[in-house]
């Protein structure tokens, strides 16, 4: 979850570390750390082992001036040891027996110096052979988002309900056994980029946030997580997956790009939840923002009579490609265009012919949000525009609103988070858990040029034939239109048969796994990818 658009802004960071020699009894991990590199081609470099204890206790680092050693100002950031559980889950028909791990992975730069340890946690299903068992790595999007949302709503061991009465800020955070976890036919890993979760810094400088909130420093950061937690539980043979939602949709095939051609790691398919693949489609002046979220406006429109299904939005799609396409590139100097546009865009939509022909049909998503149910004063979701909420502002003329598919989920999976670490799995990291951190979407460096990841996503198709891809989307989804991802995959070349790459479609918002029906239907869709 937690895709966002804003203007981009660096900071400016400097690294002021020493290290001491390796002491006896370091973890594993760390006795042969992996380094991050200064740029994303360059070859990892390896880095001297740390201690193995961390001061108990204490928060932060050393400020400036402050006496402490520089040993010392990197163990006060540190995280606990790894903690390794053994659980049983019963389920309908099955009980599955696998042992997870709560930990996390130091990475260093290429002086050997510790910039930041990523928090990751595992599930091992028990009795497997492990050279020929599927593993995936999953994260979500942002940037500045946790993995919660796919852990626990979608394809971990335990979730929670984020629908309907679990859907609201004061829901109780109640994990039950997920029916439809992934684990009984793959392995799982759930991986939080350095600032959320609970993956934290351990460099004092600036330069070291500057680097990994990039796009490219996060792909090889990301990258080089994955392939110590192979080296580090001897699973380098198993077949490699990697799934990522939303953001994850830039960061997924910029990660097995830089797997395959940096890290030594092939991977077998490539799972993308909501993704965006493309800023530049909504950025600035590009008309195909309106194409892209057309087939979803009109779903939603049609849902508020009945249940709709993606088959239902084959007319709208035609018109999108189409009619639609030809009367927007002829502009508003085309009055007799922009008045068949905008009334065509009213009939699809619900919204009031006016209005449609105020805004010449063309509807930012914050305006289709009023607009759709202004008349009751409730607005629609971002995430979810089927789901609506009290509009604070009703009279103003301004937009003061939030997301009512969306806002209302921070606490419930904090909470859940947070219980499911410290009490289920023992592991107890002092400091913050970050669901969703605005400050590193704040800081982020999106480079010169919008960023997208469909050069990459042809260049791992292209590179190995037996790779597959597996795309999903929710009808309802604003944030994520699914009909961006359509046209895109409908240009790649002829390598990419369908048999290699699908995209499915199901009645839901950006989660669509929220919903029980679209939840199982993925599953079984990644199931029979994997097999």
């Amino acid at each position: 979850m937690a895709f966002r658009f804003r203007a981009q802004r660096h900071m400016q960071l400097a690294v002021t570390l020493v290290m001491l020699a390796c002491v006896a009894g370091a973890r594993a991990e760390e006795a042969s750390p992996t380094a991050v590199p200064q740029q994303p081609a360059a070859t990892p470099t390896p880095g001297p082992a740390l201690p193995p204890q961390a001061p108990q206790g204490q928060k932060g680092g050393a400020r400036r001036g402050d006496a402490a050693t520089p040993q010392l100002a990197f163990d006060q950031h540190r995280l606990p040891p790894d903690s390794t559980t053994k659980q049983t889950l019963e389920l309908p028909g099955r009980t599955l027996a696998f042992t997870a791990t709560a930990g996390s992975i130091r990475l260093f730069d290429d002086k050997g110096e510790p910039q930041a340890d990523i928090a990751y946690t595992s599930y091992q299903l028990d009795g497997t052979d492990r050279g020929a068992r599927p593993v995936t790595f999953l994260f979500n999007g942002g940037p500045g988002a946790s993995s919660a949302w796919l852990q626990l709503g979608a394809a971990g061991p335990w979730r929670l309900s984020i629908s309907g009465g679990g859907a609201v800020a004061s829901a109780s955070p109640d994990l039950l056994p997920n029916a439809e976890t992934w684990l009984d036919f793959t392995d799982l890993v759930f991986i939080d980029p350095v600032g959320t979760g609970y993956s934290r810094f351990v460099a004092q400088g600036e330069d070291a946030r500057k680097r990994f909130y990039s796009i490219d420093g996060d792909v090889s950061s990301l990258a080089l997580v994955i392939r110590r937690w192979l080296e580090k539980y001897d699973r380098l043979p198993s077949p490699k997956f990697v799934a990522g939602e939303s953001y994850g949709g830039i960061r997924g095939p910029k990660i097995v790009r830089n797997l395959q051609t940096q890290q030594g790691v092939g991977v077998r398919g490539l799972i993308l939840v909501s993704p965006l693949l493309d800023y530049r489609d909504f950025s600035g002046s590009s008309q195909l923002q309106y194409v892209h979220r057309l087939p979803t406006m009109a779903a939603v429109a049609r849902e508020a009579k009945g249940p709709v299904k993606w088959t239902d939005l084959a007319d709208v799609e035609r018109y999108a490609r189409g009619e639609f396409v030809s009367d927007l590139l002829k502009g508003q100097a085309d009055a007799e265009a922009t008045s068949r546009l905008a009334d065509k865009v009213a009939s699809l939509t619900g919204i009031d012919q006016a209005v449609s022909r105020k805004l010449a049909g063309r509807f930012e998503v914050g305006e289709f949000r009023r607009e759709f149910d202004r008349r009751s004063g409730r607005v629609i979701g971002r995430y979810d525009a089927s789901v609506s909420g009290f509009d604070p502002y009703p009279d103003s003329s301004s937009s003061h609103f939030g997301d009512p598919s969306g806002d209302s989920l921070t606490a419930p999976l904090t909470s859940a988070a947070v219980d499911l670490t410290t009490r289920k799995l023992n592991w107890r990291p002092d400091g913050s858990y970050h669901l969703l951190n605005g400050s590193v979407f704040g800081a982020w460096d999106f480079g010169r040029s919008p960023a997208e990841s469909v050069s990459q996503l042809r260049q791992i198709l292209a590179l190995d034939p037996n790779m597959k891809l597996l795309v999903g989307h929710g009808l309802f989804d604003l944030a994520t239109p699914y009909f961006a991802s359509k046209i895109i995959l409908d240009q790649l070349p002829a390598f990419a048969s369908p048999a290699r790459v699908k995209l499915v479609v199901y009645a839901g918002g950006h989660m669509f796994y929220s919903r029980d029906p679209a939840r199982q239907a993925f599953r079984s869709e990644v199931e029979g990818m994997m097999k």
